[in-house]
């Protein structure tokens, strides 16, 4: 794996301005499908490729782990799935968190606010984060960090059983979904949605959140707006306007657009092409950035 690591130029900074930029390139959803586990293999030997987070329930996630094991430098942390996903649990263990079919929950609002007041669905839940951190351990993998699909973990309930929950199992990072617009400004100009500011004091709830818990996190997280379309084009444009301090960018890289699980509309295959490209590698080369992962940067911010 590349690292680069020089002196970056003085400009907008998240760090304070300690001056070095910092970047962790990671895919989301390693397990989902192998044809997900293929392209992070690929990413990774071929591309800027860092880091990947398993989702220890999904129908690959065994494929996925023989792929790691056999990538030493590629690290791996936990993709979290308490909803719209599937369970690790028995259905029967934590019927409230589930529907019908053992699915887990895709009516996020509504069990947001049944969090709140149902004691017996927070232990559930909490008993489901629990057993996939268990099942990581299981894996024999060292875990880098931890994200959570859909963001779920901006729910304050939600974030405060992680961080529990996740230190007894060794967690030291989490992925804390706070993109800057005026770096996308620069790139193209993003659309910024009502729910999205909705969502901003809960982004800064769960940062001090973060930070009490002394867990490290980026200084900005790249991928939001453009989930499931990190062309080329755009991830070259932030890696040419990457801020100084930890930044992350997650994508979705696969081999096909249409795979068992697939998400609709995204574009899988652009995506990985995009962790590949020459002039992606070119702009990485450019940007004047160290390109590690979570464990590499344990200690650069002082935790």
């Amino acid at each position: 794996m590349r690292t680069l690591v020089v002196q970056a130029p003085p400009g907008d900074g998240f760090d304070g301005g300690a001056g070095l930029k910092r970047l962790i390139v990671t895919a989301d959803d390693f397990g989902l499908a192998e044809e997900v586990n293929a392209a992070v293999e690929a990413a990774h030997r071929f591309g800027i490729l860092s880091a990947a987070s398993l989702m220890v329930a999904a129908p690959a996630a065994a494929d996925a782990v023989r792929r790691a094991q056999a990538l030493p430098t590629l690290r791996v942390g936990l993709h979290l799935v308490v909803v719209e996903g599937t369970p690790t649990l028995p259905p029967v263990r934590i019927r409230a968190l589930v529907d019908r079919d053992g699915r887990l929950r895709r009516d996020l609002a509504r069990l947001g606010l049944e969090l709140a007041c149902r004691p017996a669905l927070r232990r559930q839940m909490r008993a489901e984060i629990a057993a996939q951190f268990e099942a990581f351990r299981a894996t024999g993998l060292t875990l880098d960090h931890v994200d959570v699909h859909k963001h779920y973990h901006l729910h304050p309930l939600v974030s405060r059983q992680i961080i529990d929950v996740g230190r007894r199992f060794g967690m030291r990072a989490l992925r804390l979904p706070a993109e800057p617009a005026r770096v996308l400004a620069r790139i193209e100009k993003p659309r910024v949605g009502v729910s999205r500011r909705l969502l901003e004091p809960f982004v800064g709830l769960l940062r001090a959140q973060v930070r009490r818990a002394g867990l490290l996190t980026p200084d900005a997280v790249f991928g939001l707006a453009w989930s499931g379309a990190m062309t080329a084009e755009r991830l070259a444009g932030l890696l040419r306007n990457l801020p100084r301090g930890l930044s992350e960018i997650y994508t979705h890289p696969a081999l096909t657009d249409q795979f068992p699980g697939h998400a609709g509309g995204y574009r899988y295959r652009d995506e990985l092409a995009a962790l590949r490209a020459p002039a992606v590698l070119a702009a990485l080369r450019q940007s004047e950035a160290r390109l590690g992962s979570y464990g590499d940067f344990f200690g650069s911010d002082g935790k």
